[in-house]
């Protein structure tokens, strides 16, 4: 299952073993798109404006697709979302909030502010397992970004 389109992916996660995870399952499924992690939020904000350690780097590419964990240390990945769609350079980013809360107030926040899905981490590893191909067989296959439809 190659995906079409070689675009970054993000992917904000503080948690090594999720992180892990997440890039093994890709990696079964072929996903050939450069991938990037972030493991806070102000790390996201700087990859995203070229500030900090992203800020003398010659190209930092522009993601496809934004992988948020809600639960971020530093800046959060609530505040790093609703920062995100309120700039008009990045708002046209997706953003899937993939994070272990269920919370119908976490949900509700994500899509007032702009989320563009919410993903609740599977403890199941089956689970994850379709949620993760779920993800890439929409998001880096199926979907059309801003960015790949501005290059045609």
């Amino acid at each position: 299952m190659a995906t079409k389109q070689c675009e970054p992916l993000l992917i904000a996660e503080d948690s090594d073993e999720d992180f892990e995870v997440l890039q093994l399952l890709m990696q079964q499924m072929e996903v050939q798109n450069p991938i990037y992690r972030c493991t806070n939020g102000d790390k996201v904000l700087d990859f995203l404006y070229q500030e900090g350690d992203y800020g003398n780097q010659d190209s930092v590419p522009r993601p496809s697709v934004i992988l948020l964990d809600l639960n971020l240390p530093g800046t959060d990945g609530r505040d790093v979302l609703e920062q995100l769609k309120q700039d008009r350079n990045l708002r046209e980013i997706p953003i899937v909030v993939f994070t272990t809360s269920s919370n119908p107030k976490d949900i509700e926040f994500c899509y007032q502010k702009g989320a563009n899905g919410y993903l609740i981490k599977p403890v199941d590893s089956t689970e994850l397992e379709k949620t993760v191909q779920a993800f890439v067989e929409y998001w880096l296959e199926v979907n059309i970004s801003p960015i790949s439809n501005s290059t045609q």
